[in-house]
């Protein structure tokens, strides 16, 4: 029996500068992407002023699909998917960012990469910046922190709609835009394009940033829509759960206060508004933001139309004994290790039942359809002798998480309009660099230091969720 409705849209997801590589070919610019050295696991990567000689950039080559699509997306109508979630490297498109007219070389790319998957019966789900914008904003501009870089945005997804039209029916704004909420500077640079200064207040720094992107992404709503009327355009946010450790009060405020600070980035998106504690904690801060009156009517009037977002792991605060009364000690680390969660071989829990709190929750919160566009786990996989690799701890993830979204959908009756886990192909970590984190479903052969073939093997899991998808999720 059925158990999800008729067009739910079974599929896979990745980003255009994880998997692509050919990151100077056909005009393409340097992205912020492409001076992210190799890192590891708990290693951070290293960014670097510019490309420079002797380091290791995995994101250069990658997997080589910029090259290789066909065959993949041969390997993904084998699998049954119906939906593609990637991402257009924006600096295919405008290689420096600030020019008038858009590189033809790299709209043509995506026309055949589109027109390819159509042709295998598979939607193009696009998202706009995925962890990727030209290296050039950055020197000229300062990433985000410009307001200029608003107008480059919105010229960018211009064209895109526009070349487009009739063949994306489903983009997405920013990737994960609240990755940044942590102060960290990865969370910065892939989201921002921002490094902070000695002395900064990453706080101002986060805000004004947010705010400009906040900005872009309702006026490229409100264009988008403009161009063509049937475009579904959402926002992208990282769930991060976070449950109370104990059932002292001090500790579930802090988890709600950890919450509210998550998501006021959909918050906008999704309700047109400034949540009121952050006003009122940005007032109290004393913080000094180029908002302006016109910016709020952008926000109100370019609201999305639906919410996807990523789900991985959740997390549990508890309070620290000096708690301040705004429960806000932004870049303090309270989270507490869960005794009745599994982790992966990365470290985080495994909390299937946490998707299904998440699909609950935003749907409470926003009343607009949802969108599962990343899910999975890193993990080692080794390949026999026989050319074949066992999964069982991939299925099982998967499996357990796709019972609970089922849960949602069929008992809870959320709107829910497909599943994509992320890195449906091995590919480049984005946090960590790394080939041997491992998400994909299909393998692909080449490992941390670069090395290998670049052959595919389907993975037992493949095999898995090519039934899962046949059956609509009826036979797990």
């Amino acid at each position: 029996m059925t158990q999800l409705p008729e067009g739910f849209l079974w599929g896979g997801a990745v980003a255009a500068n994880q998997l692509e590589g050919g990151w100077q070919e056909g005009g393409k610019g340097v992205s912020i992407a492409d001076v992210m050295a190799a890192g590891g696991n708990g290693v951070p990567r290293e960014i670097t002023a510019g490309v420079l000689p002797g380091k290791n950039y995995p994101n250069h080559s990658a997997i080589d699909f910029y090259h290789r699509y066909d065959d993949d997306i041969a390997l993904f109508a084998e699998l049954g998917m119906k939906a593609f979630r990637t991402s257009i490297a924006w600096s295919r498109i405008f290689p420096l960012g600030d020019e008038d007219e858009p590189n033809e070389a790299g709209l043509a790319f995506y026309d055949r990469l589109f027109d390819d998957l159509i042709a295998h019966g598979i939607e193009p789900v696009i998202t706009l910046s995925h962890f990727e914008m030209p290296y050039h904003l950055v020197e000229a501009y300062g990433g985000w922190r410009d307001r200029r870089v608003i107008d480059f945005f919105v010229r960018y997804a211009t064209i895109v709609f526009q070349r487009y039209a009739g063949k994306v029916h489903h983009w997405m704004t920013f990737n994960e835009i609240n990755n940044q909420n942590g102060l960290g500077e990865g969370g910065f640079w892939t989201d921002s394009g921002v490094r902070l200064a000695p002395g900064e207040n990453p706080e101002q720094v986060l805000y004004q940033v947010g705010h400009n992107e906040l900005v872009a992404s309702a006026k490229a709503v409100q264009i988008g829509h403009a161009i063509d009327p049937t475009n579904q355009i959402g926002c992208m946010v990282s769930y991060g759960l976070a449950y109370a450790a104990t059932s002292a009060p001090k500790d579930a405020f802090k988890a709600l206060r950890a919450m509210q600070a998550n998501f006021w980035f959909s918050d906008v998106q999704s309700l047109g508004r400034y949540p009121a504690w952050l006003r009122r904690y940005q007032k109290q801060q004393g913080l000094e933001l180029d908002i302006r009156p016109e910016d709020l009517v952008t926000l109100e009037n370019g609201t999305v139309d639906y919410v996807g977002f990523s789900y991985y792991a959740s997390g549990v605060r508890k309070a620290a004994p000096d708690e301040p009364d705004t429960f806000m000690a932004r870049g303090d680390d309270t989270n507490v290790e869960n005794p009745y969660l599994d982790k992966t071989d990365w470290g985080w829990s495994i909390d299937p039942l946490g998707l299904r709190y998440a699909l609950n929750w935003l749907t409470d919160r926003y009343h607009k359809p949802l969108f599962i566009v990343e899910n999975g786990m890193g993990a080692l996989d080794t390949v026999t002798a026989a050319g074949e690799i066992h999964d069982p701890y991939r299925i099982a993830y998967l499996r357990a998480h796709i019972e609970e979204l089922i849960k949602a959908v069929t008992l809870d009756g959320v709107d829910l309009i497909g599943y994509t886990p992320w890195g449906i192909i091995d590919l480049v970590s984005a946090g960590s660099g790394q080939m041997d984190k491992r998400y994909g479903l299909i393998y692909v052969d080449k490992n941390d230091a670069g090395d290998g073939t670049l052959k595919r093997l389907k993975k037992d899991s493949f095999y898995w969720y090519q039934h899962v998808i046949a059956t609509n999720g009826a036979e797990l």
